[in-house]
């Protein structure tokens, strides 16, 4: 059914909490039942089942390719992996500016770059074939860009792709510069395809409504980006990895987490805006997580469980329990990333799922534009008299 256009304003509720804003074919999350999907596909079994380029075709093209059509899209993309030089002889000035911040600072800047020397022009002017090409190019280049720019910052230099990897395998490849252990690819391709898309989260909305408006694809995703830095969305799974660090041993969890609970602070890695129960990516990366097994591992799902009792217990009715950052950075963390990494890893990932929301976006020329209620002074008011100096 079609959304209706609004004649006059509609209240909505704080932060648009369920307010259906469009359609897609791209995917859902049902938050009571714990199933989230990628067009007609559980997000969840493509994970465990298929690969990074698998999922990302689905993603872009509405069907998962057969062998042919992999092979031939792995090709494409892998020869959209090294960076124009214009970029790449940029990329230590934003290394060191980023130094502090992040790749993830520095990340913005590039796509800028990127897509100013790529000449990508407005999505409004363009038609659905340049669309595609621009955001494949750029796909490609975002764990380049992440990967060099993390080098850099720490003094070394850019590893350059290696399109004979995969590109879970070619990420890891370009971060570390040693050909990358089986077991480790498989883990982090797992998490990416787990966290491509998400429904319509903060990153993703903000993708489409810049998208609506006509603009360039880089400039799109420079707002993605910018949304998903914050630590409420995607900016918490180091976050979360430091509350284990924070609670060290398994006599202190209580009292750390009830403490904080009673303090009203927010527990990193718990409660999610969406699930009402278990975060199915959750569970599938605890399993991944137990997979490697050791003592991080045994300490996390001691914590996992001592906290969801203490918040049924001190915040009853709530249904707060780990997301998808409180497994992730644990899995990360044995696979050797560094904690300044897993948030742009999160985004090497998510930038799929933002590039195939602003394909879709861009067929629709109606520009998103919500109103928003006055509440200071009346107006109008008389302007003071200027009291001359």
């Amino acid at each position: 059914m079609p959304i209706a256009e609004a004649n006059a304003p509609i209240e909505a509720p704080r932060g648009l909490a369920g307010v259906i804003v469009t359609e897609t074919q791209l995917g859902d999350v049902r938050g009571r039942e714990g199933f989230y999907h990628y067009r007609q596909y559980s997000a969840v079994e493509l994970a465990r089942t298929r690969t990074f380029e698998d999922v990302w075709y689905l993603m872009f093209h509405g069907a998962l390719p057969d062998a042919v059509q992999l092979a031939a899209f792995k090709a494409e993309t892998a020869a959209l992996r090294p960076l124009p030089a214009a970029v790449r002889d940029a990329l230590p000035a934003l290394a060191r500016a980023g130094a502090l911040a992040g790749p993830l600072a520095g990340l913005r800047t590039a796509l800028s770059l990127l897509g100013a020397s790529a000449g990508f022009r407005p999505l409004y002017d363009i038609d659905a074939d340049r669309r595609r090409a621009d955001a494949l190019a750029t796909v490609a280049a975002v764990p380049t860009l992440l990967t060099a720019l993390h080098r850099l910052a720490q003094g070394q230099q850019p590893v350059e792709p290696r399109p004979d990897l995969g590109h879970a395998a070619n990420y890891l490849y370009m971060l570390t510069g040693e050909e990358p252990d089986p077991r480790r690819v498989r883990a982090i391709e797992a998490y990416l395809i787990s966290t491509i898309d998400h429904g319509f989260n903060a990153s993703t909305f903000t993708a489409r409504v810049i998208t609506s408006t006509g603009a360039d694809l880089a400039a799109c995703l420079v707002g993605a980006v910018g949304a998903l830095s914050g630590p409420l969305h995607g900016g918490a799974p180091s976050r979360a990895l430091d509350t284990l660090d924070a609670i060290g041993t398994p006599d202190r969890i209580d009292s750390w987490i009830r403490e904080r609970v009673l303090r009203g602070e927010r527990i990193m890695g718990f409660g999610h805006p969406v699930y009402r129960t278990e975060d199915p990516r959750s569970r599938m990366l605890r399993g991944i997580a137990q997979e490697f097994g050791g003592p991080l591992v045994e300490f996390a799902v001691q914590v996992e469980a001592r906290a969801e009792a203490l918040l049924a217990e001190l915040k009853p009715g709530r249904e707060l329990h780990i997301n998808v950052e409180f497994y992730a950075g644990v899995v990360m963390e044995l696979c050797g990333l560094p904690r300044e990494m897993f948030t742009p890893t999160f985004c090497a990932a998510r930038v799929v799922g933002w590039s195939a929301n602003i394909l879709e976006q861009a067929e629709d020329s109606k520009i998103i534009r919500p109103a928003a209620r006055y509440v200071g002074p009346p107006p109008p008011q008389p302007l003071p008299e200027v009291v001359p100096g």
